[in-house]
């Protein structure tokens, strides 16, 4: 009986330890987080920043459409051509 007791003490420490491991890991995490959000409002305050991360999303969305057009144009041209 007492070494069952024994083990199941020394199981629930082990577990505690790992829970705590893992939880500072989270809070870890979201302290970085929360930093990087901070970082990014930061820089969005400067006018040049925010006009740079504007043109590479229009960007980003501009290859998109055309990516998008091309395979319809694709999708087009392989129904005529049956």
């Amino acid at each position: 009986m007492t070494n069952f007791l024994k083990k199941a003490i020394q199981d629930m420490k082990e577990s505690a330890k790992a829970q705590h491991e893992v939880d500072k890991a989270n809070f870890s995490a979201a302290k970085a987080e929360a930093k990087a959000q901070w970082e990014e409002a930061k820089a969005m305050s400067k006018p040049d920043t925010r006009q740079t991360i504007m043109r590479q999303e229009r960007d980003r969305q501009l290859e998109e459409a055309n990516a998008r057009q091309a395979a319809a144009q694709a999708r087009i041209d392989a129904v005529k051509n049956k």
